[in-house]
């Protein structure tokens, strides 16, 4: 038997092994290990990594850059549109919509775009859904699975949204609208779908849908898709209590946190020229 500093727990069957092990010895699960990157992954996703906290501070860090991008730019009157970033800032940043992913293909601002706000009102609705909504699922479905399914359910309503719905958006309320749909079908899949918590979501759902038919501006499109993408994942998904989570959901979530950063990168570079000459121009 591999000796502490070289052992880690087999993601499948959860036995103590040696992290070179090609093969697990119990359950015949192929690289555990991962060549090293294994008792990291553990390390992150184990208990000791929260993602609400991450995901509120990157919302909140790039609704901040957003307006000091362009200060001359931003907007400070009526209730929703109070300190709202510049178009020029968020088309740097990464916003999405009809146009940026119909008519240029830039894809990756399905991702980008959940992290970005229109405004200091809605930020604030997010952060505070995010933090309670997303408490409960991270816990109910371990920080791998939130992840993910807070990514996924965002791009998916996104592309919905630049389907048929708005040429610019933002925002993570399409995400926030999938962690809806994944709870309500992960807990109905549990047998729990009549309780309290269960209706408490239900009710939610529809307040929130009403609300975003009666108000301006909202991308209900966003919020449909990223609630039907979140229930058909919630029906599929196991829970932290179910099953721990395995090597493939972890590698997953780390690969869409790389993907996230990368194309941050990338439209940053991409637009830099643009966004450069927007503000000389609107200076003249």
């Amino acid at each position: 038997m591999a000796n502490r500093s070289n052992a880690m727990l087999c993601p499948s069957c959860r036995k103590l092994i040696s992290i070179d092990e090609p093969r697990c010895p119990y359950c015949g699960t192929l690289r555990p290990g991962m060549w090293g990157l294994g008792p990291r992954l553990q390390r992150w996703f184990g208990g000791h990594l929260e993602m609400v906290p991450v995901i509120t501070a990157v919302c909140v860090s790039l609704y901040v850059i957003a307006l000091l991008l362009d200060i001359r730019g931003l907007r400070t009157g009526g209730l929703f549109t109070f300190l709202s970033p510049s178009m020029e800032s968020l088309w740097l940043l990464g916003m999405t919509g009809h146009v940026r992913v119909v008519e240029l293909h830039h894809w990756w601002t399905l991702f980008t775009a959940i992290y970005l706000h229109g405004g200091a009102l809605h930020i604030l609705f997010n952060v505070l859904w995010i933090r309670q909504l997303g408490s409960f699922a991270e816990d109910e479905l371990g920080p791998a699975r939130f992840f993910v399914l807070f990514n996924l359910t965002g791009a998916a309503g996104f592309l919905a949204s630049s389907l048929f719905g708005a040429p610019f958006t933002v925002g993570a309320s399409g995400s926030i609208f999938g962690l809806l749909g994944a709870m309500i079908a992960f807990r109905r899949r549990r047998g729990a779908g009549g309780d309290m918590i269960s209706q408490q979501f239900l009710q939610w759902a529809v307040i929130l849908f009403i609300f975003g038919f009666v108000m301006r501006g909202v991308d209900n499109w966003a919020h449909g898709g990223g609630f039907v993408t979140g229930y058909l994942l919630g029906m599929r998904m196991h829970g932290a209590h179910e099953r721990p989570e395995g090597r493939g959901i972890q590698v997953a979530a780390l690969g869409l946190a790389a993907l996230v950063v990368v194309s941050f990168i990338f439209n940053a570079i991409q637009t830099w020229p643009e966004f450069i000459h927007a503000i000389q121009t609107r200076g003249l």
